[in-house]
Order: structure tokens, then C-alpha cells, then sequence
């Protein structure tokens, strides 16, 4: 089964990266952000206290691709 898809009922998973995201490259940092972003939706719907820990890891792995997204554009 492909990892994007949830099992009815199950929450999708979040494979924690291997590196900082600083050291992520750009495929590996948008896999992380969509695999949070289910999960956050997910979760959303449960309430479960996990909630707040994804939110503050999403947060984080945006702002690192913000990071980026401003870089490249400086650089034009």
C-alpha cells in the first residue's frame, strides 16, 4: 500500500526524519510536510494530545521551506 494512503480508522504515519531539516533536501522536506499534514488532519478530528506535538512539527518543517522559498527567491 502506498504510504500516502490512511487505512479506514488508522492515523497515517509520520516517519521522522533522519537528519535535521535544515540538512533535508527539498523532496525529502515536502514528503515530511504532506505525511504532517495528514496526520494533523487526522487528529483534528480526535482531539488525541499528540495533536499539539504534530502542530509545533509542522510549524517547524514550514518555516524551514519558507527558509528556502525566500532564499531561491532572493537569488533571482
Amino acid at each position: 500500500m502506498p504510504p500516502d494512503i490512511t487505512t479506514a480508522g488508522q492515523p497515517p504515519a509520520v516517519e521522522e526524519p533522519g537528519h535535521r531539516l535544515s540538512q533535508l533536501t527539498t523532496y525529502e522536506l515536502d514528503g515530511y510536510l504532506r505525511q504532517l499534514e495528514r496526520a494533523v488532519a487526522f487528529f483534528e478530528r480526535t482531539q488525541a494530545p499528540v495533536l499539539a506535538f504534530l502542530r509545533d512539527r509542522l510549524a517547524q518543517a514550514r518555516a524551514e521551506h519558507d527558509d528556502r522559498r525566500r532564499i531561491r527567491a532572493a537569488r533571482r
